[in-house]
Order: C-alpha cells, then sequence, then structure tokens
C-alpha cells in the first residue's frame, strides 16, 4: 500500500506546512515528503502540479488530495489517529476546534509582521500595536486554555493535539522575535520546544541553505 505524500516549503519558513507535518509525526503516521523551495521562479509552477491552490501544504493520499492545513489535520485525525487529535470530551473537543479556527482564520498582523523564520534570533527588530493585539490575544487564549483545560498534560488541553500543530508556528516566531511572554506562554514553548518531531523538524531547516529575501530582511534597524 503507498504511503500518503505531504507536500511541505521550506522547514525553516512555512508556517502552514509544520502544522500537519507536526501532527502526522508525532503520532508516528508514516509518509513520504516533497519539499518544494518557497520564493524560487520555479515554485508556483511546481506547487500547481500537486494543488490547485499553488500552494503548500497538500496531502495526496491514493487518489485523495487536500490543499488546506487544518482539513489535512481533520483527515489525519479520522484516517490515522482514532480520534486523538482533539479532547475526547464534547465541550472540550469543541473549544478546541474554536481555538484551531481562530489560529487559522486570523492574526493578520502577527503574520505578516513576525513571519516564521526558525533560523531567526531576537534583535531590535519591533512590530506595531495591530501586531502586539495579536500577541495580547494568543497569550491570553493561552492562559485560558491551559487553565481551564489543561490539566493532565503540559499542552494546550493536557495531551498534544491539532490545536497545539495550529499553535506551533506561532511559537517559534514568539521565540526568535524576542516576544516578551508571561510564565504561562514561556512554559507551553517549553513543552513545544521538547517535542522529538519539533526538534525534528527544526533541525531539518536549520540545515536548509536556501533563504526567502522579505523574510530575513526583519531586522534591526541599520
Amino acid at each position: 500500500m503507498n504511503r500518503p505524500v505531504l507536500v511541505i516549503g521550506n522547514k525553516n519558513y512555512s508556517s502552514w506546512s509544520l502544522r500537519p507535518w507536526l501532527l502526522l509525526r508525532h503520532f508516528a503516521v508514516a509518509f513520504d515528503e516533497v519539499m518544494l523551495e518557497l520564493d524560487t521562479p520555479g515554485f508556483a509552477a511546481a506547487a500547481l502540479r500537486h494543488s490547485p491552490t499553488g500552494q503548500v501544504p497538500a496531502l495526496h493520499d491514493g487518489e485523495l488530495l487536500l490543499w488546506d492545513s487544518l482539513a489535512i489535520c481533520e483527515y489525519a485525525n479520522e484516517r490515522w489517529l482514532d480520534g486523538r487529535g482533539w479532547p475526547a470530551d464534547l465541550r472540550q473537543r469543541a473549544i478546541a476546534r474554536a481555538a484551531a479556527a481562530e489560529m487559522h482564520a486570523g492574526f493578520a498582523a502577527l503574520r505578516s509582521q513576525l513571519p516564521m523564520n526558525s533560523r531567526r534570533q531576537p534583535d531590535a527588530y519591533r512590530w506595531d500595536a495591530a501586531a502586539q493585539r495579536d500577541i495580547d490575544r494568543v497569550q491570553a487564549l493561552w492562559r485560558e486554555l491551559r487553565r481551564e483545560h489543561g490539566h493532565g498534560g503540559d499542552f494546550l488541553f493536557g495531551q498534544f493535539g491539532i490545536v497545539d500543530a495550529m499553535f506551533a508556528p506561532v511559537a517559534i516566531r514568539f521565540e526568535g522575535y524576542g516576544v516578551a511572554l508571561d510564565t504561562v506562554a514561556a512554559d507551553y514553548l517549553q513543552a513545544l520546544a521538547a517535542l522529538p518531531a519539533l526538534r525534528e523538524w527544526r533541525q531539518a531547516g536549520a540545515g536548509e541553505t536556501a533563504h526567502v529575501a522579505a523574510t530575513d530582511a526583519l531586522c534591526r534597524p541599520g
């Protein structure tokens, strides 16, 4: 039986690719990956061969094609995880889905002003008030979820799941841009950083030689 294929972008930069990759790897789902280099002349044409949107990630499982990160996670949860991607409790599951959907659809200022760059180290670069509001909302949401639902583990609903995969790229952003963190956020970042799957992703990204110029240009003035 052929293994599913996950099409991703550079591990150093592709936040959307990280989400389903991390979920699949954490739960030991066997898959093959195809990496397409972002911000290159051939990316658009190559991506269109794998996805109708011309974007990554995309999942091929036999004749099935999925082209959205959250949809891939939902499919994986039903196909391979036996529901373990979401909390078992109905109410908690609904709240986890709401949090994941908020991440999926929102935080535009945070995304644009603090793009993911796994190699990045904090410097004097700073963002505007809109991005700070997004940062504040993320940390407030994390505090609420950990307080109300995080018992029994170090993640937002105790055990690692889809909602954590959705926020993992934000954790990398917070670290790389030197975002001031409250205690809950700092502890949560440590829990994510300790995941073997996330360490694997970041080690692979550190070995990449490709660069996305616009993202790398976000640095201290002068």
